[in-house]
């Protein structure tokens, strides 16, 4: 738009001012680049915590299902021998606990397992019998190196949990 004054012609600012200068969108784009440079690290590591989370709950479901199933045995009329009936289901036992196989601890705990499991968990190892290890994975980077063990009871003892490995999380 132009505008005349005194013979002279005029253009206003209004025409002038439109988009940003090649400083200003240089300055923009730096400081959008350090943003994500430091927020970057932060979102690579939210699979490894949510892993590491997801082994935690399955620890604490095992323990927690471990000492339900024991209760109800205890309680059971007779004591319970070969199984146990949790939900409708009867659980496999060994020593008034929950085997170390998929018909024992991993179906009292509520764990929806292997490789293609839409709950990510994965066994390996484990049986029926005493002193079975069963080995509970979190599917993701290294499985073996993402888990914890479960250690079936012998006469008189409680099962075992291992600490968790989380050097493959």
């Amino acid at each position: 738009m132009r505008a005349i004054f005194g013979g002279k012609s005029y253009v206003t600012r209004a025409l002038k001012a439109q988009g940003f200068t090649l400083i200003e969108l240089i300055v923009v784009i730096i400081i959008l680049g350090i943003l994500a440079a430091t927020a970057l690290p932060r979102f690579a590591n939210l699979q490894t915590q949510a892993r590491i989370a997801k082994l935690n709950g399955a620890l604490g479901s095992m323990k927690g299902a471990s000492a339900l199933a024991h209760a109800a045995c205890l309680a059971s009329t007779p004591q319970c021998t070969g199984t146990q009936l949790m939900e409708g289901v009867a659980v496999t036992m060994i020593n008034a606990y929950p085997t170390a196989d998929a018909a024992g601890i991993i179906f009292a705990a509520g764990l929806n397992v292997g490789p293609t499991s839409p709950d990510g968990y994965d066994v390996a190892f484990g049986g029926a019998g005493a002193g079975a290890i069963l080995t509970v994975m979190v599917l993701g980077n290294n499985p073996p190196t993402c888990s914890f063990t479960y250690v079936a009871p012998g006469p008189n003892q409680s099962p075992g949990f291992s600490a968790i490995t989380t050097t493959g999380c």
